[in-house]
């Protein structure tokens, strides 16, 4: 009798520790698990071997796993691709959905959650409607939006927000609940 073909998935993020305990948690789920540390060293192994699944770090080194998203969709739009986040926003989440996501999900999510995630149908809502996001928490992913925009000039961030420098550099020392 033959064994059964494991279905191929990509994990891409920056994080060594939790790619490598993910990457276990994964491989003990059935997955033939393919790690990567960047959108940039993960683009040739998608291209080589376009994967069934992928699980993606939004937040990385260098190119953003939006971009990888997009690149996987347009490789194989059957490929089921999670995107994962410590930096959870509707406008992120939407993105995704938009680009080729099948789900989006907050870290910490454990391997249980991604493997159903999977499953469901893209429904960029359904993650934010029991917990709408608070005033702080918009206020401080305008900050991060209008910051990466100056290329993290604190003192360019300031004067487009028409805020003090030291103001802006004390918000950013804050981090929202749920952050």
């Amino acid at each position: 009798m033959i064994p059964a073909e494991k279905p191929s998935l990509l994990l891409v993020d920056d994080d060594e520790t939790f790619r490598t305990v993910l990457s276990r948690a994964l491989e003990k789920r059935g997955f033939a698990v393919t790690a990567a540390g960047s959108v940039e060293q993960a683009l040739p192994l998608a291209s080589a071997n376009p994967p069934e699944y992928a699980v993606l770090d939004l937040k990385m080194e260098g190119a953003s796993g939006l971009v990888l998203v997009q690149k996987l969709h347009e490789l194989d739009p059957a490929t089921r691709i999670v995107m994962l986040t410590g930096y959870a926003s509707i406008a992120t989440a939407v993105e995704a959905i938009k680009l080729g996501a099948t789900q989006y999900l907050s870290k910490p999510a454990n391997a249980d959650e991604i493997v159903a995630a999977f499953g469901h149908s893209a429904n960029a809502d359904a993650q934010f409607e029991a917990q709408p996001a608070s005033v702080e928490r918009l206020e401080w992913e305008h900050i991060q939006r209008v910051l990466r925009e100056n290329g993290d000039n604190i003192s360019a961030t300031a004067r487009i927000l028409n805020m003090h420098r030291r103001t802006l550099q004390r918000k950013l020392a804050k981090r929202p609940v749920g952050l």
